[in-house]
């Protein structure tokens, strides 16, 4: 074998070896990576409700509980009072709300408050009207109130929408603050399932006016959210009070459920800090880093009230647990 031979051989073999030894290294570096979180094999968490907690609380921290390995979630978002009736026969096992118990069969189940959202009134993009009273939007679902030039507006009707479950979390707490009662029945022919299908119609109908929450149009280019009294619905005016029409939004369980360590687990992962940055995104404020927001709202909803004419109400407090 000659000499040219032999050295071609020779270079030939140590470029096979120092491939060999790149890809090793690189095989190696792989199985150095960092493993994801070991998948809990405890059963899944059923969450039933209205879509407003679903957009503003329950998706994104599901996703942030699956990923951290502490178990599964599966979301049924609808409305309040399936959400309710469901962890009430253990069906579910977390419910959303954006209203406390109202008493009766409710009386058994935990409402936990986990955080504050905006009630946001919202109309067509183009629609004149930007701002309301109270007391305007009082006479507006009242009946009063029935054309968009009685509030310098176009000569049009106002199509006013509302969700049809008489108990949905949203539209309740509305009423609850203008009327001094959550079940007063109100001048809404047009009645949808849920806030979501609400906001769709309205995207349709340059008449159209309903409610929903900050935490589900802040960010939805197809509706106009209106003004309060002059101020704009936001996260910096729930924080300070300035907006009216806020709400605690509840997660609800059921102290007898088969899944207690589970939930109480998924209760307590709530109120981390990764949780209170996710509920910031989407425009709510932690209801533990706003104990003003609790002290002050008697003082709000007789306010609220005093503007429309109305005195509060003699009611009962139902006792909350509160996410700390």
């Amino acid at each position: 074998m000659s000499h040219r031979i032999s050295r071609l051989l020779i270079v030939a073999l140590l470029s096979a070896c120092a491939a060999s030894g790149a890809y090793a290294a690189a095989a190696a570096g792989k199985t150095k990576a960092k493993a994801p979180a070991k998948a809990s094999t405890a059963p899944a968490l059923i969450w039933r409700g209205d879509y407003a907690t679903a957009r503003g609380v329950v998706d994104d921290v599901a996703k942030a509980w699956e990923k951290s390995g502490k178990g599964r979630f599966e979301i049924q978002p609808f409305n309040t009072a399936s959400g309710l009736d469901a962890v009430a026969h253990g069906l579910a096992d977390v419910a959303g709300s954006a209203r406390g118990s109202a008493g009766g069969a409710e009386s058994d189940l935990v409402f936990t408050p986990v955080a504050y959202d905006a009630l946001v009134m919202i109309d067509h993009p183009s629609n004149g009207v930007s701002n309301l009273t109270v007391k305007q939007l009082h006479d507006i679902y009242f009946g009063k109130i029935t054309n968009w030039k009685e509030l310098g507006g176009k000569d049009a009707p106002i199509n006013l929408y509302a969700v049809a479950s008489p108990g949905d979390g949203v539209e309740y707490s509305l009423r609850r603050l203008i009327f001094g009662r959550g079940n007063q029945p109100v001048a809404a022919p047009r009645l949808y399932v849920n806030t979501a299908k609400l906001e769709e119609a309205v995207t349709l109908d340059p008449n159209a006016l309903g409610v929903t929450t900050l935490s589900g149009v802040a960010t939805n280019s197809k509706v106009k959210m209106v003004s309060v009294n002059g101020t704009r619905p936001s996260l910096a005016t729930v924080t300070d009070g300035s907006y009216l029409l806020y709400t605690p939004l509840y997660l609800v369980t059921n102290k007898n459920s088969s899944k207690a360590t589970q939930v109480e687990a998924f209760m307590e992962f709530l109120r981390t800090d990764q949780v209170k940055a996710l509920a910031r995104q989407h425009q709510l404020v932690p209801y533990a880093d706003a104990p003003g927001l609790a002290e002050q709202d008697h003082a709000r909803r007789a306010k609220i009230l005093s503007e429309i004419g109305l005195k509060m109400p003699a009611e009962d407090a139902v006792p909350t647990a509160a996410a700390r």
